[in-house]
């Protein structure tokens, strides 16, 4: 079967555009389609300041959500980041295949090191390594697609590039991963800055739909949404991205098409009326079956434990080829070393 390996980071309550854009067909497809693995990425959370207790508290979240949204564990294997030590074994040798040229041209690091400098504060060098531990992330387990958003794009290609090369000086070890893109709502915007993305980490709460909203706040939420000149309902992502995110949302949420459902509605209100109820019916099963699984937080506990397992057995024999490939010496002959020159292991 195909592999593949797609995650979340901690770093905020999930949103509308996580399970749009990524989780839903992780749910409905890949798990289903592929030998897939699905991480809460929480060594990522760490690039930026953090409250370590919110870290721990949104993994545990962003795992019970991943779970609610339909995630098999009989199907696929759901596990946190740092319960795997290969992804910190394997990104260290990435980086000694990476160049500091290549971290500085990411577009994310570029974007995220000059908001942390506005706001007066210093950038973690982990902030310009971590697509490297991304890369690391992907090629241990030998994952051929990644499902990603539009922005991580490039974190990919990057990987592509840092494999290919590894392969090349070292001698074939990783399985060269593509990139994946869900036919509709790849990108999610901000309902109150459309030229933003809805992200989990943002601020601007109103323009936010998050998970476990409830159904009166997503509708006063999408009410509120920003529109654009003109009161004719266009599909136009350029000169209208307002309305456009409004149609791509129902759209995602409908199993419609935006082109075709801005024909249907005369008017901006009457099409956020229909956009909120459908996100409220959309996120009700989720909201359902995430407050089911809060009341047995041991299945939870469960899932990620064996998850672990199954990960780390997936990983160590292609991580373990990485370190010998590269010239490190392996465990077992070192033992072996020192027992011949009477030095104690």
């Amino acid at each position: 079967m195909t592999r593949v390996f797609s995650g979340v980071k901690p770093t905020g309550h999930l949103t509308l555009g996580n399970y749009l854009g990524a989780m839903r067909r992780w749910a409905a497809v890949d798990q289903h389609r592929a030998d897939a693995l699905f991480c809460i990425v929480d060594l990522h959370a760490l690039t930026v300041d953090h409250d370590p207790a919110r870290v721990r508290r949104l993994s545990r979240q962003a795992a019970t959500l991943l779970l609610a949204a339909g995630l098999d564990p009989e199907l696929c294997t759901v596990f946190v980041q740092s319960h795997v030590d290969e992804h910190a074994r394997l990104s260290y040798v990435l980086e000694c295949v990476a160049t500091d040229g290549e971290m500085r041209r990411m577009i994310q690091y570029k974007e995220k090191a000059a908001r942390e400098r506005e706001r007066g504060g210093s950038v973690r060098l982990s902030l310009l390594t971590y697509p490297v531990l991304m890369a690391a992330d992907i090629l241990a387990y030998g994952a051929e697609e990644v499902p990603v958003g539009d922005d991580q794009t490039q974190h990919v290609e990057l990987t592509r590039d840092l494999a290919v090369r590894f392969n090349q000086r070292y001698g074939h070890t990783f399985v060269v991963p593509r990139a994946t893109h869900p036919p509709v709502a790849a990108r999610v915007m901000n309902l109150q800055d459309p030229a933003s993305k809805m992200g989990k980490s943002d601020d601007s709460g109103p323009g936010i739909v998050y998970l476990l909203d409830e159904p009166d706040v997503v509708r006063k939420k999408v009410m509120r949404a920003v529109t654009d000149s003109g009161r004719e309902v266009v599909y136009d992502p350029d000169a209208r991205p307002g309305v456009a995110n409004l149609l791509e949302i129902l759209a995602a949420c409908t199993a419609g098409n935006p082109m075709e459902l801005s024909g249907v509605y005369e008017s901006y209100g009457a099409l956020k009326s229909a956009t909120a109820e459908a996100v409220v019916e959309v996120l009700r099963p989720v909201q359902e079956r995430h407050r089911e699984l809060c009341a047995d937080p041991g299945y939870v506990e469960g899932v990620l434990r064996d998850g672990a397992e199954r990960a780390r057995a997936m990983a160590r024999p292609t991580v373990d080829a990485a370190y010998r490939a590269i010239g490190l010496l392996p465990a077992a002959e070192t033992a072996a070393v020192a027992a011949d020159i009477g030095v104690t292991a």
